[in-house]
């Protein structure tokens, strides 16, 4: 037999230009556990963060037991159907150094950037997301994706630099036409015809990257660096342009379905959590298709405004003004918010965990990392933040455990998303925040 890989191209014209369309996706190019390409080339590994506002009530929340068969008190219940794609991390601490604790912000930041800030409009660095999207996601139509279930594009927890700051998706049908709209290429196509106006719009970039090369020996030190910050921008169109003049690679799990409804705005926890799991949907449907391999939901706001019906405080206002229960050892209201978190916390576990991809899913080819801003709001508590993560990455990791961090740097776990994603660096985070101790416990 004629061996084969997916790179075995046909050829042929398209007004004067060469047209490849690759060959569909073959039983032939797997190795034998469908696990990977026959060429020895590994479904791709995927990065994605979750982030829930307003932490916990640790008395129902953390785990008497660590290690595997963890119990789950009363506010990560939940997560039972989930237990054995997740891990859980507590005893983690945020360290402020010189810097103030600055509510709802101090304690995010540095989990996603190791750096504390030194005011509230003040992001330091740049978030973990933006880190790994540079190593992974230089070859999908969209180097990372973010989007929030809030309703509310200032939502972000996702930055390049404090200047960029991601934009999050935070309508779903807005979601569903940007992903599968204009611009979409079906890598399960028989046929493949590259856009004429793509073609125009990346000789045009061409030009214009040429001229920006010579204007930038003509400025000065400040101005040049502005400027290659918007080189960069351009360098990542360019890269656009030219993989929407490809035909992308057969992904077998990628089915799109029908445009979803849109759903009005408000912040009803009921409302709130529809949204999340259409969002969720969507994201990992973009993810199946390989329009990205690093993706970022976001539930709910650091400083949570969702909304319980029935009940007259939003989130936030209650972790501040309604009494502990010491016989239920937690802020009733304030707890039934956590616990809403917490069941889309496994939806979107779940969801990973069900949506099938060669002989696994998408969850087992992924690793996810999810943070909240405070350990207990009331007293904008930053030491001890819970964090989760989800999946094996591709086997590397060990899941189902309970991991207390005996107070080390949380920090330490984003180290270890890095580090499984293949960035090379021998630490993450700045001054009492700076670690290069991965999390060994849950490592393979």
């Amino acid at each position: 037999m004629t061996e084969l890989s997916r790179r075995r191209f046909l050829q042929g014209t398209l007004n004067g230009g060469v047209v490849t369309v690759a060959l569909p996706f073959l039983n032939c190019f797997l190795n034998e556990n469908g696990s990977a390409l026959a060429s020895g080339v590994p479904i791709p590994m995927r990065f994605g963060t979750w982030q829930w506002g307003l932490g916990m009530s640790e008395a129902i929340f953390v785990p008497k037991k660590t290690g595997p068969n963890f119990d789950l008190p009363a506010e990560i219940a939940a997560l039972a159907p989930v237990q054995e794609h997740i891990n859980l991390y507590t005893n983690f601490h945020v360290f402020k150094d010189a810097a103030p604790n600055i509510c709802h912000h101090s304690g995010w930041v540095v989990l996603r950037s190791g750096i504390a800030p030194m005011t509230r409009e003040n992001r330091p660095g740049e978030t973990i997301d933006v880190t790994v999207a540079r190593k992974i996601g230089n070859s999908t139509r969209f180097r990372s994706l973010s989007a929030t279930a809030t309703g509310d594009v200032r939502d972000s927890y996702s930055y390049e630099n404090g200047n960029s700051v991601t934009t999050p998706e935070w309508s779903p049908i807005r979601f569903y036409q940007r992903l599968f709209g204009t611009g979409f290429q079906d890598p399960n196509s028989q046929t493949f015809t590259p856009d004429p106006a793509v073609m125009v719009r990346k000789s045009t970039l061409s030009a214009v990257l040429d001229d920006t090369k010579k204007l930038s020996k003509t400025l000065g030190i400040e101005d040049r660096s502005r400027l290659d910050q918007y080189f960069t921008g351009l360098r990542d169109l360019e890269r656009r342009f030219e993989l929407q003049l490809k035909k992308p690679d057969p992904r077998e799990a990628c089915v799109v379905t029908a445009e979803p409804a849109d759903l009005p705005s408000g912040l009803d926890a009921y409302l709130v959590a529809k949204r999340h799991r259409m969002m969720t949907d969507l994201m990992l449907m973009a993810v199946a298709c390989d329009q990205t391999r690093v993706f970022n939901m976001f539930y709910a706001s650091a400083n949570s405004a969702t909304i319980k019906p029935g009940y007259d405080k939003p989130h936030h206002t209650a972790t501040h003004e309604e009494a502990v229960d010491e016989e239920l050892q937690c802020q009733p209201n304030v707890s039934w918010y956590t616990r809403r978190a917490m069941d889309e916390w496994a939806y979107y576990v779940d969801a990973l965990a069900n949506f099938s991809e060669g002989d696994g899913s998408l969850l087992d080819n992924s690793f996810i990392y999810a943070t909240t801003d405070q350990s207990f709001a009331k007293i904008h508590g930053i030491e001890g933040i819970p964090m989760f993560s989800a999946g094996t990455a591709g086997g590397l990791v060990k899941t189902g455990l309970h991991i207390d961090g005996d107070g080390s740097p949380g920090c330490r776990l984003g180290y270890t998303a890095m580090q499984l994603m293949g960035l090379d660096i021998q630490s993450w985070g700045d001054r009492s925040n700076n670690t290069s101790d991965a999390i060994s416990e849950v490592l393979v």
